[in-house]
């Protein structure tokens, strides 16, 4: 049986709940990978779990972040994988379950990522996007690293600035320092576990059942007491479906219902990246959840055991 176990799929699929129980089956602990309940304070919107879901497994990756603070893939891959070495070194096994496709994929495969150093160079590639427009650092990109500039939109203004930024601190371009990453071995052998309803409709159906299950809870109040403490509507955290769409409407746009339906439909369609996402990774062992009633536990037991 392998030592790092993940669960992966959409949301609104039950990952949470399995990982608790092969986490006390197998003696694991869990590693969350959930670029949104990384924030304090975000608990109903994100569907974090609650102290007693956790049922005494001990969860990292969780409220580690204040709500102000910008994250990145980069950082999480180097707290995450702390997390994760701890474990191991304790003897124990690792769950690493979440639906965030880029933070458990770079995270699984170990990916080096370029520096982010404090030069000043981004902050100067900003202000000639806002001043000068973004097709001028556009055309730079094309000069040094054309692959990347036919890959990236122009509306992508973060990694066009980005792609510049490699090339011009370290002198490799953004193309080649993914190339040599990818080129490497993963640094972790997992086994797979993905959780999917074989009926699309069925997702969507439990997920507008969640979304209006959360306003009962209180997101509304959730979102309105980060605004008050203070966190900017603009901060990455408040870009999470349901803050966005509720600070929105707490700002006097549309209605409570006319929110609603749109953290639903947005989350229908996250759903649908996710699908996308996760089901280009061959080495997932996927468990197909009927309409009725069904326990994904003994099928995925078997699965890490196999």
């Amino acid at each position: 049986m392998k030592d790092v176990i993940c669960i992966v799929g959409p949301t609104a699929t039950g990952k949470t709940a399995l990982s608790v129980r092969l986490a006390q089956k197998y003696g694991a602990e869990i590693v969350s990978c959930d670029s949104m309940q990384l924030y304090r304070g975000m608990d109903i919107g994100t569907a974090k779990p609650a102290k007693d879901e956790m049922c005494g497994i001990p969860h990292r990756m969780i409220d580690c972040l204040d709500p102000r603070e910008p994250y990145s893939v980069s950082r999480y891959v180097h707290d995450a994988d702390e997390c994760v070495q701890d474990i191991l070194r304790r003897g124990r096994r690792v769950i690493i379950v979440g639906g965030t496709g880029l933070y458990v994929d770079s995270l699984i495969a170990g990916r080096q990522f370029a520096p982010f150093p404090e030069t000043g160079r981004r902050e100067e590639l900003t202000k000639i996007a806002e001043t000068q427009g973004i097709e001028v650092l556009m055309e730079q990109l094309r000069q040094v690293d054309p692959e990347a500039a036919a890959h990236i939109h122009p509306a992508n203004r973060k990694r066009v600035i980005r792609a510049l930024e490699i090339y011009l601190e370290t002198g490799t371009t953004m193309t080649a320092h993914d190339l040599a990453t990818k080129a490497q071995p993963a640094k972790y052998d997992p086994c797979w576990i993905g959780l999917d309803y074989e009926n699309r409709e069925t997702l969507y159906r439990r997920i507008d059942i969640r979304v209006e299950q959360m306003i009962a809870q209180g997101l509304v109040g959730e979102v309105r007491a980060l605004l008050d403490s203070g966190v900017p509507a603009s901060a990455t955290a408040m870009q999470a479906i349901g803050y966005k769409e509720l600070t929105a409407y707490l700002r006097g746009e549309g209605t409570l219902p006319d929110a609603v339906a749109a953290i639903q439909q947005a989350s229908r369609r996250y759903a649908k990246r996710q699908r996308t996402w996760f089901r280009r990774n061959p080495e997932i062992h996927w468990i197909e959840l009927p309409d009725a009633p069904f326990d994904p536990f003994p099928a995925a037991c078997a699965l890490c055991e196999a």
